[in-house]
């Protein structure tokens, strides 16, 4: 049960511009297309966990939340055999066109089904999304060899709360009702990050919360990054409304998030490391 298979996903590579329909299904909240256009700087910061992980040749690495698979690509480059999963078959289907012949399949973190057959699992932009850490921490150590490592980066206490308290304000102004489960997101301090770790059975050799302001693509930086990551706090909400609500956090966040030109993300963030002892 859980065992690696090392296959190459057969994949159609006739995919012609506008085409966006075969990468977006209707389930799915991800569109990879826009993604991979609008919001490359997930990989691009990504760039210095898969430094901080130090890939070796021939580790089995585990990317858990590989969206559309430029990290696996780069852990790969250290010469480590690499299986990349995400909850998005959106994102995991663009990954395999991406790159035909490495491995990805649509697993969710809270059920992997791997047991000690992993060197190490990285983890980047992912976390902040699982609302029940203990459940991925209990799959990802679960996951590991013994004496294997948990490297991750992800949204920590206080991430991009310019933008979500406005956005919650702009939503209860406009007679909107908002409930707390509507937040899509978990941000903790360290300490309770690293305590939850420990719980779980891992030693916590590095743990770093920092301030990284995002400069975000484009005049529509704001707007687009709250279309792509956003839409749980629209929930029924018509398309008018919705525009509407967004341009009225645009300009009230003005003055704050756009320098220079350019819309910047208020991004607080936490990498950790855990052994598995």
């Amino acid at each position: 049960m859980g065992h690696i298979q090392w296959i190459v996903f057969p994949v159609k590579l006739d995919h012609k511009e506008g085409e966006d329909d075969m990468l977006k299904s209707e389930n799915d909240q991800w569109n990879a297309s826009l993604y991979d256009q609008s919001h490359s700087f997930v990989s691009q910061y990504g760039m210095g966990l898969v430094q901080l992980l130090a890939p070796k040749d021939n580790e089995v690495i585990l990317d858990l939340g590989c969206g559309t698979g430029d990290l696996a690509w780069e852990i790969m480059k250290y010469g480590a055999r690499v299986m990349g999963v995400d909850q998005s078959s959106n994102m995991v289907e663009q990954a395999k066109i991406k790159y035909p012949d490495s491995s990805f399949v649509v697993k969710d973190a809270t059920d992997l089904d791997y047991k000690e057959e992993f060197d190490a699992v990285f983890s980047n932009a992912t976390l902040h999304w699982i609302k029940t850490p203990e459940k991925a921490l209990y799959c990802i150590y679960r996951s590991l060899k013994q004496g294997g490592r948990f490297v991750a980066e992800f949204g920590g206490k206080g991430n991009v709360q310019s933008i979500t308290d406005e956005l919650i304000h702009q939503i209860k102004d406009e007679g909107i009702e908002f409930s707390e489960k509507q937040f899509p997101w978990y941000y903790p301090s360290i300490a309770e990050y690293a305590s939850l770790m420990e719980a779980t059975g891992f030693r916590v050799t590095f743990a770093h919360h920092f301030d990284r302001p995002t400069k975000l693509d484009g005049n529509e930086g704001l707007s687009n990054w709250i279309n792509m990551f956003g839409g749980q706090f629209f929930e029924g909400v018509p398309e008018q409304r919705r525009k509407h609500i967004i341009a009225r956090v645009e300009n009230n966040l003005k003055g704050e998030l756009f320098k220079e030109g350019y819309w910047f993300a208020d991004y607080k963030r936490i990498r950790v490391i855990g052994v598995k002892e």
